[in-house]
């Protein structure tokens, strides 16, 4: 919940920008839309608005807004340039595993806090919102059926006029200074009874065509939608600005349907009712009815509006459609801004329909570590998973991600299988077998983390976020510090998508040379053991001085049977790579998967 909170707080920054370039761009096109397009532009905002709150992320057809996209993603800590000795409990003799320090500081209190004070405000919108729905209630059981035969001749000749066959029904009320329309599915008109007793025919014929026009056009939809989109972001003031700003454009599109049935002697009595009731009424108490009643302001502007209005040419409805269309573009393009920003980016999206899953109980195995093991047999098509919810969980992949940062290196040419010797940088280490010049083979034997970083610096980090967004890499969040990003909390990556990418990789789906995927298979190999070949990267997370984090992953290659495999541990006293390695060796045994 906490996440959420810090998600939805970057959402609601960029909405209000949204909003603002909205608001600038009505202005500058206001000529050239008509005043039912200047309204029908506030539907886009209302899809933005539902974004962050959507349980599966848009697809981003727009990319023109992707400079916003690599600000996405928490950088939460960052890699100090030494490096610690390894633990070195569990150590394998087949494998060098050190370890990567990460300093890590959580924002969970103040996520969990803004959340409280959020739902909280909510809760309190929501019970206005209650009361008045109540009062409204409460109003239209005191209503009377309409009884004047000649008002229902004036509204019956209405319905006529608007082509409206549907019978609304039309009730008098003592509680009420202006005509409302209120119901989505069962619309129901409601007129004050002063109106009707004084009965001015010509005001009440355009009361009622203004009530009916919002039936018309399925205004109380849109007002529903209003209504959420205040409680949900009742702390945004922009929001708040955009939904009265909506109101306005939605009452002025509606007066011009009217005017447009009406005759030219007829625009300025529309004005005069308009004045009238200007005089007598204010806002509607009433957030799920429509009518004729709005601020002062508000009032100003819809005069103004019939004091200038002039039938639409029909080179302007083109113009104006071809305005809208590109506007409605222009906030389309934002989809992906918001979509990444609202996305939980720290798990997966793992879908389990369609698929062989065996679920395991390796809680012994585990003993106190948190963690997850994830297999998966080609050559059955299925799967074997411990603890699915760390299964999706994205966590740092540390050393593990040197398999694709040395497939990058290769395939931007900075390193070839032929030529892949780097010259040690002069730095002293606290791992002696990193203090010398190193190759492709023995950087990756003893997870040299420097050599991998002088791929990174070589490349660039708008190489290495195509790079990543290309293979689709976990999270696809890459920000901060080029020599930490895989190493801190920006780049994440969850045990299944561990698997789903050695798959990925092992049968170069990727499509890249199969040179260099053999030369990082050749890097990576292990040991063999029967007719079994076993490939795998360790990785080690250190959070503030204490090693805490373990992966394991990799594949048991045998004749026409492949199996992939990773393993997360996690645990504040001690979590390692070898112990991962340890750990998944020991569940391969008894999965019969190996021998030893």
């Amino acid at each position: 919940m906490g996440n959420f909170a810090l998600r939805f707080l970057m959402c609601n920054l960029f909405i209000s920008i949204i909003i603002g370039l909205l608001l600038a761009v009505k202005r500058i096109f206001r000529k050239k839309l008509t005043s039912r397009m200047q309204y029908n532009l506030w539907f886009p905002l209302l899809g933005l608005l539902a974004i962050p709150f959507l349980p599966v992320r848009p697809l981003p057809f727009f990319s023109w807004s992707a400079v916003f996209q690599t600000m996405a993603g928490a950088h939460i800590g960052a890699l100090p340039d030494g490096n610690t000795a390894p633990v070195g409990a569990g150590a394998l003799d087949w494998m060098n595993d050190f370890g990567v320090a990460v300093s890590q500081k959580t924002s969970s209190r103040i996520g969990s806090l803004l959340f409280v004070l959020w739902a909280a405000g909510m809760a309190g919108m929501v019970l206005l919102t209650a009361r008045s729905s109540l009062r409204f209630r409460a109003l239209k059981k005191s209503s009377l059926p309409l009884q004047d035969p000649g008002v229902r001749r004036i509204y019956q000749g209405c319905l006529r006029e608007m082509n409206i066959r549907r019978k609304i029904p039309v009730y008098s009320t003592a509680y009420l200074k202006s005509p409302v329309i209120s119901g989505m599915f069962r619309p129901c008109i409601y007129m004050p009874i002063h109106l009707i007793s004084d009965h001015n025919a010509k005001d009440l014929r355009y009361m009622l065509l203004h009530e009916l026009s919002h039936y018309r056009h399925r205004d109380a939809v849109m007002n529903h939608l209003m209504n959420i989109a205040n409680v949900l972001y009742w702390f945004n003031p922009v929001v708040w600005l955009a939904c009265r700003e909506m109101k306005t454009d939605r009452e002025i599109a509606c007066d011009t349907s009217v005017l447009r049935m009406l005759g030219a002697d007829d625009h300025e009595s529309y004005g005069h009712t308009l004045i009238d009731l200007a005089e007598k009424i204010s806002h509607s108490p009433f957030p799920f009815a429509t009518g004729m009643s709005g601020s002062m302001a508000q009032m100003q502007r819809r005069i103004i509006n019939i004091a200038t209005y002039q039938k639409e040419s029909f080179q302007k409805s083109v113009s104006s459609f071809l305005a809208y269309i590109l506007i409605a573009a222009f906030l389309a393009g934002f989809i992906p801004v918001l979509s990444i920003h609202a996305a939980d980016r720290g798990r997966y999206a793992f879908q389990e329909q369609g698929r062989n899953i065996t679920y395991l109980d390796l809680d012994d195995s585990f003993g106190e570590n948190e963690g997850s093991f994830v297999l998966y047999d080609a050559e059955n098509d299925s799967w074997q998973i411990y603890n699915k919810e760390c299964a999706v969980t994205r966590i740092t992949p540390v050393s593990t991600y040197k398999i694709y940062s040395a497939l990058f290196g290769l395939e931007a040419g900075i390193i070839s299988p032929e030529q892949s010797l780097l010259e040690w940088d002069r730095q002293h280490y606290a791992y002696e077998a990193w203090n010398s010049d190193q190759t492709l083979q023995s950087a990756m034997q003893d997870s040299v983390t420097w050599y991998f970083q002088a791929i990174d610096r070589q490349a660039g980090f708008p190489a290495i976020r195509d790079y990543i967004a290309e293979i689709e890499y976990g999270n696809q969040t890459v920000r901060g510090d080029i020599s930490s990003y895989w190493a801190d909390s920006t780049l994440g990556i969850s045990p299944i998508e561990q698997v789903e990418m050695l798959q990925r990789f092992y049968y170069n789906q990727f499509g890249f040379s199969p040179e260099n995927i053999s030369a990082v298979k050749d890097s990576i190999y292990l040991y063999s053991e029967g007719n079994s070949r076993i490939y795998g990267k360790t990785g080690t997370g250190e959070i503030n001085g204490t090693n805490t984090l373990g992966w394991f992953v990799g594949y048991i290659e045998q004749e026409g049977h492949t199996c992939f495999f990773a393993t997360s541990i996690r645990n504040d006293n001690l979590a390692t790579g070898s112990i991962a390695a340890e750990l998944t060796r020991s569940i391969l045994k008894q999965l019969h998967y190996s021998q030893t």
